[in-house]
This record gives structure tokens, sequence and C-alpha cells, in this order.
């Protein structure tokens, strides 16, 4: 894919609106995508497959995913005077979320503009200023003035989901992307260029590509295409959060700019020592920058993959400052050295090397 293409299809991956149980749109555009890289199926949890137009059915196979979906919230309940009180989809932080503009999806599938709001400064006791923020503090504000309106002009329903309102920025002097939903669409955008890359080459394996849903409330669309898709081999395309403004010098382990990073461990898994090794290999073969880290906390899709068939996975994040808030800054050459990587790794496996990664003992 050139790099154009690429530009162009992080910008409307990271612009589509796509949280935890609503992910139709990314799931469409990433079919529009891959329509002619291989076959494609959906099922009920919204998760796309996409099987290489050049898999023969007797060789090992290698699963490719990223998740769809972003962090964002679900409409709770209606004031009377037409507040909207919501509840978080994913991990987030209450003071990231205040005062940030949103888009409410309506009943007819159109997204209202709206604020999130909190009791205003001048209303507030000493007591209240000073006390730790709450999700329960916050409503979200579309200009409603009645519970009516909501229900017959807005047209908002209970259960409605909401997104951040951000559109994507890409500057061409720093190669510097600024949008949302970079955890874990710039991982999606990667997947698709890799199986467009892969299109072209003789491999020595099968590929199946999983597009997975509800990634951020539990890890679950993935858990059912593992058990599909019952892979030999699996590679998890991620946006992982950059740590290079939060961390002393020497725990510094994704800097953005610095190359993808490949995880060793977090709290959800323990990375298959033996790809890990074979991975960074490749990597300094071809002197493409890596990182690698050790996390105490988080979790990505490779953890229930893994469980499926003991299926050995590796992890290749691209890194993303500010991941989980409304605006995240991604490099594309971090991008590209995680599309290079994972292509050199696909080329180079050969049977005999997937069995010593599957029996090492």
């Amino acid at each position: 894919m050139k790099k154009d293409q690429a530009v162009k299809l992080i910008t409307q991956l990271s612009d589509a609106n796509g949280v935890s149980g609503f992910e139709n749109e990314v799931v469409k555009i990433v079919q529009k995508a891959t329509k002619e890289l291989g076959s494609q199926k959906t099922d009920g949890m919204k998760n796309l497959y996409i099987e290489s137009q050049n898999n023969t059915g007797e060789r090992h196979l290698v699963q490719f995913d990223a998740h769809s979906d972003e962090v964002g919230f679900i409409i709770q309940a209606v004031q009377t005077n037409g507040l909207l009180n919501f509840l978080p989809l994913g991990g987030w932080i209450p003071s990231n979320i205040a005062a940030q503009k949103v888009r409410v999806r309506n009943r007819f599938g159109e997204y209202i503009t709206g604020t999130v709001t909190s009791k205003p400064p001048h209303f507030m006791s000493e007591a209240e200023r000073n006390k730790t923020l709450k999700v329960e503090d916050l409503f979200i504000d579309v200009g409603a003035i009645s519970e009516a309106e909501i229900n017959e002009i807005y047209k908002i329903d209970i259960g409605a989901p909401v997104v951040p309102a951000v559109t994507c920025e890409y500057d061409e002097k720093t190669n510097k992307f600024l949008g949302k939903a970079f955890d874990c669409r710039i991982g999606c955008a990667c997947m698709v260029d890799v199986l467009d890359e892969l299109n072209k080459e003789k491999l020595e394996v099968d590929l199946v590509a999983t597009l997975t849903s509800q990634e951020e409330v539990g890890l679950r669309g993935a858990l059912v295409a593992a058990k599909q898709v019952n892979p030999d081999l699996a590679i998890v395309f991620e946006g992982c959060p950059a740590d290079d403004t939060a961390a002393p010098n020497y725990l510094i382990q994704t800097a953005l700019g610095k190359g993808p990073m490949l995880r060793y461990f977090d709290v959800s898994m323990i990375t298959s020592p033996e790809f890990q090794q074979y991975a960074l290999e490749i990597a300094k073969e071809h002197n493409i920058p890596v990182q690698v880290s050790v996390r105490s906390g988080g979790g990505t899709n490779g953890a229930v993959i893994n469980q499926v068939k003991g299926a050995p996975t590796i992890i290749v994040g691209i890194p993303v400052r500010y991941a989980h808030t409304h605006h995240g800054y991604v490099d594309y050459q971090d991008y590209q050295h995680a599309k290079d990587l994972v292509v050199e790794i696909i080329k180079s496996l050969d049977w005999q090397k997937i069995e010593a990664l599957t029996h090492p003992l």
C-alpha cells in the first residue's frame, strides 16, 4: 500500500464511529479495503474474518488480529432537563472526559454533537470544588431543555452509543497523526496494509485476519474469533500506550518514533519467549527499529487467542501518546516499521520454523 493510501485509511479509521458493541462503520471500511485480498465473513459479534486468497488449507495457519472498537460511552438515562447520564465503555479517567465534545447516535443512526458537562464552578461549594471528579458527576448536554425534546427532536434513546467528537489530522512535515481511537485503529490499518503487501508474496503459511469487537470491555470478540480460526501462530496488532511522557527515562519502553513495541509480559499474557525472540531476530536482521516492554498493567486480545489452542502469540504495538483520551498522537514511521516487521516475519516462516515455535520442548 502506498503512503498516501495508508494515510487515507488511517484517517478514515480514526474518524469512524465505533465504540464497543457498535463497530459497524469500522467493519465496513475494512471490508472495502480488503475486498480484493481474500474471502470475507462476519459473525454475530461483528467480528470480520478475512481469509487470504492464497491459502491452501494444508499449511500451518497464522492469525492476524486487531480490534475494531474504541473507548467511548453509552447513555444510561435522560434527565427531565434534557441532560444525559452515561456510563463508560472501556477505561477512562473522569478528568479526561470533562468539557470534551462527543457525538451521540440517535435512533436513526445520526450522530448528534454534544459536550460533557458538570456542575458549573459558580454553583459549587468549596468542598465540591476540591473533591475528586467521578463519572457520576458528569453529564452530556446536546442542547436540549427537556426530556421531551430528547425524545421528540433529538430522538436519542437509552442505550445510545457515544464517541469522542474528534477529526483526525495528519502533518506531512512531522509524519504525525493527531486523532482519536488509535487504540486500535492504527493497528487495524497496519493489519490491512500487511495483508495487501503479502498478497503479492509466495508464502509457506496460510493467513486469516480477524477484525474483532469489544476488546475494550473484556476481549470478547477475540475469544469467539480465536475459536473459529484455531491458529497455530498469532500476531496481534495494537495501538499501545506510549510512555515517553509519563515514565522516567530508564523505564521508557514505548516511545513515540522509536519503532513498534513487542511486549514480553502484561497482566493478561506472558508472550511466547521463542516467538518473541524470533521476531526480534528478524527485526535485527532487517534493521527494523523495535522496542520491548514488560508491563504491570494492561492486556490485549493476545491473551484469549493464546489460550484457545496454545498458539504462540506476539503483540506488535504501535505507540500511541494519550491512548484512552479524546486526542492521541501516532508517528507514521512507527506504523511503517510495524508493517515491515510483520511482513518479514511471515515471509521467513516455513514448516520447520513453525514446528520449532509451536513445539519448543
